[in-house]
């Protein structure tokens, strides 16, 4: 679930932290070039796909069959396979080069469902004129025109059904308030507003507006309420830092020197700039202008996550977290009678959690105390043994006897594999806090929540026993930037050394 009510109330207490350690800046993302290849290998595989399939249709020919005709030039009569390979690698190159001159691999969001349909049309008919002409020139009348219009046709349809599930799925998740990207807007004038209007009135573009940055605009005719005004031009980036902005938006005209200010933090915080076309002289001259819904703006920087990389490390959660619920099913079975057995109370113990950007879920977890553990909490602060913001106690009494073993090989901690599944957690990432620990957080410590927590993650491996929360925080942000899916597995690897070792508490 959302956590507005909560962020609203935690953005009172860390409006006095210090200023926003540079380099901790949080997640201006936009597409990549790894996405923009994944695109264009799914283009070439749609259409080997298609053309394998008219070929078989047309010939009346098994996959076998046809397989073994291609690779002895008998399939089509008087044509080696190399100049149908030829002839299909042009095809996919022209599609390619097509698609990407009408910006069909730019970022999803910035065109509606239809004009994107209109432009894949488009791309697939003129590389079919191209295909057509080829085989023209080549005089290759042995080669069936019902399979090539065939191809062209399949071609077509696969690639905007493909766009057109993608957008439904992608719709969805931003209905869910998931990869939504966050703007704060300067300025309180007639463009500002319409800018509002106008992002939260279109779906696909995916914005959530977090509030307007108040600077003076004589031209300004109204002013909006109290609670859309989140600071001033002086605290831009802590509110940025607050709210987990990804773009803002410049929609008053103001000094260059302002511009040119705003846009070097962005690019040290790694959030994206954009500004409404006005006065900003050769600020933006190398800039194109990209439209957001019919609103022109000129983005003057854009960060750079690795999408694809990303993409792998969801597929590895939800393909791991199902080997592992599968395989362990009937030991989890056993520890949840045993947890029956051993106190009273449910198997299960749901903790509300801070996710990715500030949102709460519940963190399933078996249950190792006893049922008023935390009410008994606040009579046990004295005996922490951890500094600032954590909290741990040796011998903690509220432990039953089965949950110590459980903690000690962090057997409790299994069905965090259903989290992992519903999207809520990794299986490797900076652990989920709960809402008191980050009330007490400083602005730079945010820097944990702007990715998915885990349920091991550098700390883990590495600093379990250390009771220094700065040490806490330093092995998640050093895992932050230094992530990588080879890293991934390592921790993991450790993971199960630590897990044997039975170094938990």
């Amino acid at each position: 679930m959302a956590s507005s009510d909560f962020w609203q109330r935690l953005s009172a207490s860390i409006a006095t932290s210090p200023e926003w350690e540079p380099g901790l800046g949080g997640g201006a993302l936009r597409g990549s070039r790894g996405a923009i290849k994944l695109w264009m290998v799914l283009d070439a595989i749609t259409i080997l796909g298609a053309a394998i399939l008219a070929t078989l249709y047309e010939r009346h020919a098994g996959p076998l069959a046809g397989a073994k005709g291609l690779w002895y030039g008998t399939l089509i009569h008087g044509r080696s396979m190399w100049i149908l390979l030829a002839l299909l690698c042009g095809f996919t190159v022209a599609i390619i080069v097509s698609s990407k001159r009408l910006q069909l691999y730019t970022p999803l969001r910035m065109s509606g469902i239809l004009h994107e349909q209109r432009l894949n049309v488009q791309a697939c008919f003129t590389s079919g004129l191209l295909l057509t002409g080829a085989l023209y020139l080549l005089h290759a009348d042995d080669i069936p025109r019902r399979i090539v219009l065939l191809t062209i046709g399949l071609v077509t349809v696969a690639c905007s059904l493909r766009r057109f599930v993608y957008r439904v799925l992608l719709y969805r998740r931003f209905d869910r308030g998931v990869g939504t990207r966050n703007v704060l807007i300067v300025g309180t004038g007639p463009e500002a507003h319409a800018l509002r209007n106008h992002i939260e009135s279109i779906r696909h573009l995916g914005y959530a507006f977090k509030g307007f940055i108040d600077l003076p605009d004589p031209r300004s005719r109204f002013r909006p309420g109290a609670s859309d005004v989140v600071g001033s031009l002086d605290t831009l980036f802590q509110n940025a830092r607050q709210l987990f902005v990804d773009e803002i938006f410049f929609a008053t005209p103001c000094e260059r020197g302002i511009i040119q200010n705003v846009l070097e933090q962005s690019r040290i915080h790694g959030i994206d700039l954009r500004v409404v076309p006005d006065m900003y002289d050769g600020l933006a001259w190398n800039s194109g202008i990209e439209y957001i819904g019919q609103f022109p703006t000129i983005p003057l920087h854009t960060g750079h996550v690795p999408e694809l990389g990303l993409f792998f490390k969801r597929a590895f959660d939800i393909v791991f977290s199902i080997l592992v619920l599968v395989v362990l099913s009937p030991f989890l079975l056993a520890i949840a009678v045993a947890i029956k057995l051993d106190s009273p109370g449910p198997v299960l113990y749901l903790s509300e959690r801070i996710g990715k950007r500030g949102v709460v879920f519940r963190c399933i977890k078996f249950r190792t105390m006893v049922l008023d553990a935390e009410k008994r909490r606040a009579e046990l602060m004295h005996m922490n043994e951890r500094d600032g913001v954590l909290f741990k106690v040796a011998n903690d009494p509220r432990i039953t006897k089965l949950g110590h073993f459980l903690r000690k090989y962090s057997l409790d901690e299994l069905p965090q594999f259903f989290n992992v599944l519903f999207g809520d957690m990794s299986v490797v990432g900076p652990r989920p806090p709960i809402a008191s620990e980050v009330k007490q957080y400083k602005l730079s410590h945010l820097r944990r929540l702007d990715v998915t927590p885990g349920i091991t993650g550098l700390w883990q491996v590495q600093g379990r026993q250390d009771p220094s929360f700065a040490s806490y925080v330093s092995l998640d942000v050093t895992y932050i930037d230094n992530w990588s899916v080879w890293l991934d597995f390592k921790i993991i690897m450790k993971t199960v050394g630590v897990v044997f070792a039975g170094t938990g508490t």
